[in-house]
């Protein structure tokens, strides 16, 4: 599988580092003990299309938010994952 960075272009996978599903919202401040329980330990074991986080720790050092089948590994979209550090890419 390779990863086309927004930064760095196209790269093999052994650059990046796969973080996990975009999709959960960490709880507020103040959340139920139960809230928070679900949002770190219960996940969607998601067949398909879904949203991951991926670091580029060979190249760029951004983190990269990935629209991916789990079923193909195909990459529909690679962007910068907003508020991670990442930089925007020049225009």
């Amino acid at each position: 599988m390779r990863i086309v960075c927004p930064f760095c272009g196209e790269r093999e996978l052994g650059e990046f580092t796969y973080l996990g599903d975009a999709k959960p919202v960490r709880p507020a401040a103040g959340a139920s003990e139960d809230e928070v329980f679900d949002y770190v330990y219960l996940r969607d074991n998601v067949a398909g299309e879904t949203s991951e986080y991926w670091y580029h720790g060979g190249g760029c050092r951004s983190w990269l938010k990935v629209a991916r089948n789990t079923l193909t590994h195909e990459i529909s979209s690679v962007e910068p994952a907003a508020g991670a550090g990442a930089r925007q890419p020049a225009k």
